[in-house]
């Protein structure tokens, strides 16, 4: 919420400066979250006229002026705008002041041979407009020599603050300065136009309703009609209060409904009556219908959609955004005025599926006064027949204004148990009945009736807090927690003990940690399986981030491209984050993802440094696996990869046929091409939800079991198709006696001469760990069978002879 410190002086009378005004806006609860101050900037630039202005003996398109400065001798400066002229009355910069546009700090100078002892600015290097065709022309009769800043009126510092959801009383400069006035800052004053009831002159020509299925949705609308208006240019002063926070003035008609959404907080609309089509009608949307609205946007809309329409297509999303085909020009003649009533949850849902964001939205889903409708149209017909002339007639109601009126009672003591602080019961009835509150004596207690402005108001406890924060949060006491002996440890839940356990293990590999964004553009997210509607955001903090990531893999993959770009000549990163697959409770996962990318190792003497391949990724993973407590040695490793992997080099881990562990291997090399990386990459996935937690309590270790007898090794070459899977192979080996073969690995493959084609050899070295006895030759012997029966019963190979 903007407003400027003259516009909150229109309702509040007060003689506190500036910083006080925006401290004790900050302890009411108003954050302050900036000021502009534009008289600053402008501080040293003063008021000066062009008492001759001839052309520049060696430039056709520069002019040497003599300048009359009010405040000492006449300087020359050599200026190009083309309305550079005598007698024109400017502004003026002199050696050492800086141009608020770009910073520039101007010195005197030479130009074509001309001296030049200042400048002559325009609007544009000022900072106040967005032409810079020409100097600033100002007012014949403006004084010559006096500060700019201050003599045009721009000594009017604006101020920026923060709304919370439940304060929407303050989206209007009148309840800003309510606030101040309960503090004591001042007194408020009286509304600056009269709200008394404004007499028609003829009949309104245009019919009213409101459909039963649309009252929940608009409770009460009012309506006005007017002829023989003028929608020209708004006068200076309105133009002015716009466009101070921000606003272009648009037309009359347009700016008087700007001015009293920002001084009232009261949105109302305005119909082009002559393109009206019968009557208004409030209703619900039908599904098919669309609105073209007045930001240039054709929106589909959908059944229950509250709706302003009449007898041949829908005109305007109540409470929200008007249509284009009733917009006012500068050709409307006849108007029809709106001031309406809307429920808060139906604009909240509508606004939110269609993705409006506008000022009456903003307002209209925090809830306004609904009792403040009757009053509003008045001061709204008062200013359009000041601004804009012409006849008004009688107002249409249709709808019944909602009843807020409730009763809560307020135990005065009460307040000193919840904040710490006894305040009497008279300060408490006086800060209340300040904010609009009725306040009346009920035994030892206090009925208070909030004011129809604050919908937000709801028990004794909202009342407590007003009083509070009014009293200054900062009367506090401080008051210190005791400390009792023997408080526990912080308690620290296994998942969050398994996720620091997997950054330590992953930084160790030499890692380096990444935090990147949980959202990306959506064409990347469908490209890593996600893409899901529901997980589009409605309001991305950039176009390029309006998707919640499906995976933090092209997160890292960009990291790692702006790394390289910048001559780094690898990149080894990880993060340990959510990744999002829908909006249902499961929807989100925990992973952590490695990527390396570029050379495994440094150049050296005595040998090259060999690019990443998909058994780096293997490693990483695994040394995470097993620090978690998995054997990761004894499970298979599937195939079927995404297609943002090598479909040739990678692998998937599972816990059973359909729960992926983990996944891991070379990525795709069209992949990193659309990322912009020419370098070898590789990567892992780890699921860390489907980490099986573990089933011990407390942090006691297994106890450590080293076997006295000597281990015995074997080697066997089997002779197997070609498509068999190494890992298939190993798990028939170590499945033969589980109690005897404590590992068995892979050390050769071989096809070739004297292999069969179509056939592989493959070489697997065995470890038997005996722990009762050394084993006999012939129990040697037996197990060995028993490794090739089960390998040539699972594979159908055969041991090599």
């Amino acid at each position: 919420m903007k407003f400027s410190l003259s516009w909150l002086l229109e309702h509040f009378e007060t003689q506190a400066p500036l910083e006080l005004l925006l401290d004790t806006l900050t302890d009411l609860g108003l954050e302050v979250e900036g000021v502009e101050d534009k008289a600053a900037a402008l501080a040293g630039f003063t008021i000066a006229r062009i008492k001759e202005a001839k052309q520049h003996p060696n430039a056709d398109r520069l002019r040497v002026c003599t300048v009359e400065t009010g405040t000492g001798p006449d300087i020359q400066v050599v200026c190009g705008a083309p309305n550079a002229r005598t007698g024109l009355v400017t502004v003026l910069a002199v050696p050492g002041q800086t141009i608020p546009r770009n910073g520039t700090v101007l010195k005197k100078g030479e130009i074509r041979g001309e001296a030049s002892e200042g400048m002559m600015c325009s609007g544009y290097e000022l900072g106040l407009t967005e032409d810079h065709e020409g100097i600033m022309e100002l007012p014949a009769d403006a004084p010559i020599g006096a500060k700019f800043a201050e003599t045009m009126g721009l000594a009017d510092p604006v101020v920026e603050i923060a709304i919370t959801p439940n304060r929407a009383d303050a989206l209007g400069v009148r309840g800003i300065a309510r606030d101040l006035a309960a503090k004591g800052l001042g007194q408020l004053k009286p509304l600056p136009y009269p709200d008394a009831p404004v007499t028609g002159t003829y009949e309104h020509p245009v019919g009213l309703t409101i459909t039963p299925d649309a009252a929940k949705g608009c409770p009460v609308f009012y309506s006005r009609h007017f002829k023989g208006v003028k929608n020209g240019e708004s006068p200076e002063w309105l133009k002015a209060r716009l466009q101070s926070i921000g606003l272009k003035p648009i037309s009359a008609l347009v700016d008087i409904t700007n001015f009293l959404t920002f001084d009232l907080n009261r949105p109302a609309h305005v119909f082009d009556a002559g393109k009206l089509a019968g009557d208004l009608v409030v209703r619900p949307a039908k599904a098919g219908e669309t609105l073209l609205a007045l930001n240039g946007k054709e929106y589909a809309l959908e059944d229950g959609m509250t709706v302003i329409a009449d007898d041949k297509a829908v005109l305007s999303l109540g409470g929200i955004m008007g249509g284009e085909t009733t917009g006012v020009t500068e050709g409307t003649t006849e108007v029809v005025l709106e001031m309406a009533y809307f429920d808060m949850l139906s604009i909240a849902r509508t606004g939110r599926k269609l993705g409006i964001l506008s000022d009456a939205r903003f307002r209209n889903e925090r809830g306004i006064d609904p009792a403040f409708t009757a009053k509003g149209i008045e001061i709204a017909t008062r200013l359009i027949l000041e601004i804009c002339g012409g006849e008004a007639s009688d107002v249409v109601v249709a709808g019944h204004t909602p009843d807020t009126t409730r009763t809560i009672h307020l135990r005065p003591a009460r307040t000193e148990a919840l904040t710490g602080i006894k305040i009497d019961t008279a300060e408490q009835v006086a800060i209340l009945e300040a904010l609009g509150f009725e306040v009346t004596k009920d035994g030892e207690k206090l009925a208070v009736v909030p004011p129809s402005w604050r919908g937000d108001v709801e028990g004794e406890a909202d009342l407590i807090e007003e009083v509070m924060r009014v009293h200054g949060i900062d009367q506090v006491p401080e008051t210190p927690l005791p400390r009792p002996e023997g408080l526990p440890t912080p308690a620290i839940t296994p998942k969050q003990l398994r996720d620091r356990r997997v950054r330590r293990i992953l930084a160790g590999q030499g890692l380096m940690e990444a935090v990147t964004w949980s959202f990306l553009d959506h064409a990347t997210a469908v490209r890593f399986g996600g893409g899901d509607a529901s997980l589009t955001l409605t309001n991305p903090i950039a176009s390029d981030l309006d998707q919640m990531r499906p995976s933090a893999l092209p997160n890292l993959l960009r990291a790692a491209a702006r790394n390289l770009a910048r001559g780094a000549e690898s990149v080894a990163l990880f993060e340990v984050g959510p990744a999002f697959n829908s909006i249902k409770p499961d929807g989100q996962t925990q992973v952590a993802i490695g990527l390396r990318v570029g050379p495994a190792t440094e150049r050296h003497w005595r040998g090259g440094n060999r690019p990443v391949d998909a058994f780096d990724a293997k490693e990483d993973l695994y040394v995470a696996l097993r620090d978690l407590g998995l054997a990761p040695d004894g499970m298979p490793v599937f195939r079927d990869t995404p297609d943002w992997y090598h479909p040739g080099r990678s692998g998937v881990i599972k816990l059973g046929p359909k729960n992926v562990l983990a996944r891991f291997g070379a990525l795709h090399p069209s992949l990193l091409e659309d990322f912009g990386i020419d370098a070898p990459a590789v990567a892992f996935e780890l699921f860390l939800d489907m980490v099986p937690m573990p089933k011990t309590k407390g942090r006691a270790r297994p106890t450590l079991k080293l076997a006295s007898l000597q281990p015995v090794r074997r080697d066997f070459a089997f002779l197997v198709d070609a498509s068999v899977e190494a890992s298939v192979l190993l798990k028939a080996v170590k499945d033969a006696d589980k109690g005897l073969i404590v590992d068995a690995s892979l050390f050769d493959v071989y096809a070739g001469k004297g292999v069969p084609e179509g056939k592989k050899s493959v070489a697997v070295s065995i470890t038997l760990q005996p722990t009762e006895k050394t084993l006999t030759d012939a129990e040697i012997e037996a197990v060995a069978a028993k490794v090739t029966a089960d390998v040539v019963k699972v594979t159908g190979g055969s041991l090599r002879g």
